[in-house]
């Protein structure tokens, strides 16, 4: 299981990399074990079960096992709870008999469905001894419930030599199940891992409907839908990041699902590397789904006695719709991974010097943007890309991580000092992981980066990977940004990769596994050694956005694409998974530097006002008007700012040309709504807005808080009629759910912010 102690710093149970958090990696070839799995100190739990059902119950979800020893796992039922039922009522509920033209027993598989278990299917694991020992049949040699909520389940077979552990456990909390599987060699000779899942989860039948999330740089998060089907989907990764292109993760839905109603099952795979997803429907009426972490040739060898686990899978099901499949992440996130250190700090808005200055670095400059981020109201200055070595522009310099004197004389002093003295704090940007061929740092250990040998790298940025599982890139790393954190007081850092990893190997080996493993340990042990420092994790924007780097990071920068239109859909799709709490949403400039549109000052602060908050536009650059306007968008972010990060996020249901989220407070005293009209509709009044998660039977005042003017084309509006720019209007909550209020008729990218108090 993933470990969620407090400073959320460490890895996977036993930490598969065979790194311990503040230590450096070894270069081994792979991640070990060598002690095998350990049984509980209680000698209640060691003792073996008397009996061959056994339930998981939490958090609203059941989770039934049949697990008799000397047998197969079996998952009987995953998904929502069925209070007062028993697992071995679902089993023979589940009875199938022969069919005629198969096998003469009906096959139930396994946990991981190996190939010894006869399943015609794709299996959960599949691993070998030089191409001898793959059929694999593992059966039960005990079972540890350690709690209502928690089951482990030791499995061998030894015929090939291979045990495997399968961990369940469910969120109190959440009803979220985190699992994972840890297969160790017990025989002689090398085993090798091809594919391991942490398990093959079956699927309610009537979950037909696939919700796939996906995107290339700028558009992430695009939600591609599958509808019934048949057969197999296969989604891959190999990128060395969690990518644009493949999230690790999706959504299986009825066709009737909608935000608010139908069943849902959401899932992940808590993994920063290469991954795949797999969803199998077939002719039999059996439906799984199974994710890993997706392996090069031989990447995962394991000698005698070691072990290889898996990162975590998490799932988990509703009956209420996409939103609650939605809160379960949230909450999860929030409760179990992030680290409690920084996650109770409000979320600081921030000013990013990058479409400012690009690599233009003048201290002048960034003095002058600094006290006009101060006067505009922004809690955070980060320095981006260009204040180290010979970076100039992006083909040189990375990796040479000293401040250059050319720009700098005095190093960064003048230019933190005068942030914090205006009550600022002080972020850097790095990009540890890369190295231009045109550095110091490649000159001097060209031998440091992956490589396969005889191939050719492919070309990308003008970059290469170092190879972070040799201990000395690793101490240099440490070295180099723990002394820049140290000196200049730096409370943050943009953490970047902004390449792929095509040839991942060390030695001669795939290291994508342990090069994962290894950059979750430098940041913890950064993190470890300064612990109030707060990390964004960012990839080309949000190429690395998954709960693996959660544990290490705070933030996502969601996309580089500040297009205040993109940034409604991509943050739409983003809060699936991620709460808004860690979602960096900026304010750009008037025109858009990946899509050439315009948006007006008060679109742009609209678009950015629901999310971690902040600004990435050379500030010398706006009117005095849209100054002002920026500076009152950002004091109504901070006013609502606890609102919006804790209350219960909800996207609502919405038409083709306009995006319509909110967020209401754990006890619906209070609610934020945000209605964005992004294109012109055929209709000529657009549609009632239909409010949610209300209490029906409460009266709140209604208010329009953005923008601070009325945006109606014309005259008298609703605007107008219910006083909403000023006192507001009283409505019931039933009514706001049920009938809903018309907006005013506006022009295209015009964002409505309205407020919700509930009255006595």
């Amino acid at each position: 299981m993933a470990d969620t102690s407090e400073n959320g710093a460490a890895a996977y149970a036993d930490n598969d990399s065979g790194i311990d958090a503040g230590e450096t990696p070894v270069n081994s070839d792979i991640a070990v074990h060598q002690h095998g799995p350990v049984p509980a100190d209680d000698p209640a739990d060691q003792a073996e079960a008397d009996h061959s059902f056994y339930a998981l119950r939490a958090g609203g979800t059941l989770i039934a096992l049949e697990a008799s020893k000397g047998m197969r796992p079996i998952v009987v039922y995953a998904g929502r709870d069925l209070p007062g039922v028993d697992p071995d009522e679902l089993a023979l509920l589940s009875t199938q008999q022969h069919a005629p033209g198969s096998a003469s027993v009906p096959l139930r598989g396994s946990i991981l469905n190996e190939i010894g278990t006869g399943i015609s299917g794709p299996s959960g694991l599949i691993a070998h001894r030089s191409g001898e020992d793959w059929a694999i049949d593992l059966r039960i040699e005990r079972v540890e419930q350690m709690s209502p909520a928690e089951i482990s389940i030791f499995c061998k077979d030894k015929t090939t030599g291979i045990a495997a552990q399968h961990t369940l456990a469910l969120s109190e909390g959440t009803g979220m199940l985190v699992c994972s599987t840890t297969i160790e060699n017990t025989g002689q000779r090398d085993l090798e891992v091809d594919w391991c899942a942490a398990l093959c989860l079956p699927l309610d039948p009537r979950l037909t409907r696939f919700l796939s999330f996906t995107g290339k740089w700028a558009h992430e998060f695009a939600i591609e839908e599958v509808p019934d089907f048949k057969g197999s989907i296969v989604r891959e990764n190999k990128s060395g990041r969690t990518s644009h292109n493949v999230f690790p993760g999706g959504i299986m839905a009825t066709p009737q699902t909608s935000e608010n109603g139908g069943m849902a099952l959401g899932f992940h795979l808590a993994w920063s590397g290469n991954h795949r997803l797999r969803i199998d429907r077939h002719s039999d009426g059996h439906s799984l789904v199974q994710m890993g972490e997706l392996s090069f040739p031989g990447e995962i060898r394991l000698s005698q006695g070691e072990s290889y686990q898996t990162p975590d899978f998490l799932a988990c099901w509703s009956d209420n719709g996409f939103n609650a499949v939605s809160h379960a992440f949230h909450d999860y996130l929030n409760g179990e991974v992030l680290d409690a250190r920084t996650n109770a700090k409000p979320r600081p808005v921030h000013y990013n010097t990058w479409e400012a200055v690009y690599f233009n670095h003048k201290e002048d400059d960034l003095l002058d943007l600094a006290q006009a981020a101060a006067n505009v109201g922004a809690e955070r200055f980060v320095l981006d890309d260009g204040w180290f070595g010979s970076r100039r522009h992006d083909g040189a310099g990375l990796g040479d991580w000293w401040v250059t004197p050319e720009l700098y004389p005095n190093g960064l002093h003048p230019l933190a000092d005068k942030v914090r003295e205006l009550g600022m704090e002080f972020g850097l940007w790095f990009e540890p992981e890369m190295v231009n061929p045109d550095s110091d740092l490649y000159r001097a250990h060209p031998d440091w980066v992956l490589k396969a040998e005889g191939v050719d790298a492919v070309p990308f940025r003008g970059q290469l990977t170092l190879d972070l599982t040799k201990t000395a890139v690793f101490d240099y790393l440490f070295e180099r940004i723990t002394d820049l954190v140290g000196t200049y007081q730096i409370a943050y850092i943009k953490w970047d990769m902004n390449r792929d990893t095509n040839h991942p190997a060390s030695s001669g080996r795939g290291a994508m596994h342990r090069q994962t493993q290894a950059v979750y340990q430098l940041i913890a042990k950064l993190r470890s050694a300064h612990p109030d420092l707060e990390i964004e994790s960012c990839s080309s924007g949000g190429a690395r956005a998954d709960f693996g780097i959660m544990r290490h990071a705070d933030r996502i920068w969601t996309s580089d694409n500040n297009d205040a239109r993109q940034r409604q859909h991509i943050m739409r799709g983003a809060s699936h998974f991620f709460p808004l709490k860690v979602l960096g949403n900026h304010v750009g400039p008037r025109r858009c530097h990946i899509t050439g549109r315009e948006f007006s000052m008060a679109f742009r602060v609209g678009s950015a006002m629901l999310g971690h908050m902040g600004m990435e536009l050379d500030l010398r650059d706006e009117s005095e008007a849209d100054f002002k306007t920026l500076k009152a968008g950002i004091a109504l972010h901070k006013k609502h700012r606890d609102l919006i990060h804790s209350g219960r996020f909800i996207r609502l249901e919405r038409g083709e040309t306009s995006n319509l989220v909110g967020c209401v407070a754990q006890d619906q005293c209070e609610a934020i709504f945000s209605f964005a009209k992004l294109e012109t509709e055929l209709a000529t009044m657009p549609a009632r807005i239909v409010l949610g998660g209300l209490n029906p039977d409460a009266k709140y005042r209604v208010r329009m808080i953005w923008p601070w003017f009325n945006p109606s084309i014309s005259m008298p509006s609703i605007v107008d009629a219910a006083d909403l720019r000023e006192d507001g209007h009283i409505f019931s909550g039933a009514a706001l759910m049920g009938h809903g209020m018309q907006p005013p008729l506006t022009f295209p990218d015009t964002c409505l912010i309205y407020h919700l108090e509930a009255c006595e």
